[in-house]
This record gives structure tokens, C-alpha cells and sequence, in this order.
């Protein structure tokens, strides 16, 4: 599957950078690209694959503009956001940021699980910028009911500084065991918070 997604996006590629009309595409146009990984629905093609739909505009600015500068790299984001111009990254960020979050239906971790994440979350205090919910905000990513395996990965990312892009979570990972990273990466994916945002006007 990975394979094939990164096959359909270097057949992208060469419309998004051969074509001038492409920079004056307007930015629901250019969201159509994204769809090839993160989903026409919202939900991701592959599970390594965050969830776009919803997140924080802020956190998705950066992110971008991280992949563009290459201070994060991936195989299939690196050449998309190279084909983006600087005044994009706003506009497309905002425009994921209000679609609505969907739900993957993923189960909530079990007692002796959540409670070995619970403990984590106390230690590193993962709470004073993800907030009590982990619904995140501005420049903050929402945790919260995301791919389980994509949050296993980047924490893991974080510890190995394989992810570079945040050397403060890259420390608090390395202060996380990975036994504690999995029990998160279970807590986190299983929180079904929609009622409570709906009830904060989100």
C-alpha cells in the first residue's frame, strides 16, 4: 500500500510543479492532492498516516512549514510541500482545520492500560500544552482519537530524534520508556472527545 501511494503521488508531482496554473489554483484544489494519503473522507489511507481533518491550524502551519524548510522530512510530504508557495501554508492549514475530525472508531485502552498512560502524562506533563483532553490548540496537534500506530510512531520518532523538528518532545520522549510510549500511543487513539469540543463551541 505504501508503495502505491507514493507511486500516485510522483505521478502528482509533475502536475504540481510543471504547471504555473497550479500556484494560481485556488486551495480546495490543492487540498485534492492531499487526499491521495490522508483520505477524501478524512480518514488516512495508511494508519502511519495522521489525521489532517480537524487539527489545529496553527500546528498544521508549522508542520508544513517544516516539511518545506526540511527541518521534518518525509518521503511522501517533503516533495508535496516543496510544491507549495510560503503564502499557501496558511490558507491550506486553515481549510483541513475545519473540516470536521473523523471518527475512526477506535476502542478505548483498558484500565491497567490508561492508568500506565495516565502516570506517564503526570510525569511528563504532557497535559500543560495539549490541554486536559489532548484536544491540543493553536500551534499545539490534537492527540485525541488520532491514529494509533501514526502517535507509536512519532513518539518513537521523537525518541530515536528521528523527528527533529521538536527537540523539547524529543526530550520528554527520552524521558518516556517505550513500555509508556505504547500504553499513550493506546490512551490517546481510544479518547473520543466530539461531545465535549461540541460543547466548548468547537
Amino acid at each position: 500500500m505504501r508503495a502505491k501511494l507514493i507511486h500516485a503521488v510522483a505521478l502528482l508531482l509533475p502536475l504540481a510543479v510543471g504547471t504555473s496554473a497550479f500556484a494560481a489554483d485556488p486551495i480546495e484544489a490543492k487540498a485534492k492532492v492531499c487526499t491521495t494519503c490522508h483520505g477524501e473522507n478524512g480518514v488516512p489511507q495508511l494508519k502511519t498516516t495522521p489525521v489532517i481533518w480537524g487539527q489545529n491550524a496553527g500546528y498544521m502551519f508549522l508542520q508544513l512549514r517544516d516539511f518545506q524548510s526540511g527541518a521534518r522530512k518525509n518521503e511522501l510530504m517533503s516533495p508535496i510541500a516543496a510544491t507549495l508557495s510560503r503564502d499557501d501554508l496558511l490558507p491550506l492549514a486553515e481549510y483541513f482545520s475545519k473540516l470536521k475530525w473523523p471518527n475512526l472508531a477506535q476502542p478505548e485502552a483498558p484500565q491497567d492500560v490508561a492508568g500506565k498512560a495516565q502516570a506517564a502524562i503526570s510525569s511528563v506533563g504532557c497535559i500543560g500544552c495539549h490541554l486536559d483532553h489532548f484536544q491540543g490548540d493553536g500551534t499545539t496537534a490534537r492527540l485525541a482519537g488520532q491514529q494509533h500506530d501514526y502517535l507509536l510512531k512519532t513518539m518513537t520518532d521523537f525518541r530515536s530524534r528521528t523527528r527533529a523538528n521538536n527537540p523539547g518532545m524529543s526530550d520528554l520522549m527520552n524521558a518516556t520508556s517505550p513500555d509508556a510510549i505504547a500504553a499513550l500511543a493506546q490512551y490517546l487513539a481510544g479518547m473520543q472527545i466530539d461531545q465535549y469540543l461540541a460543547g466548548q463551541g468547537h
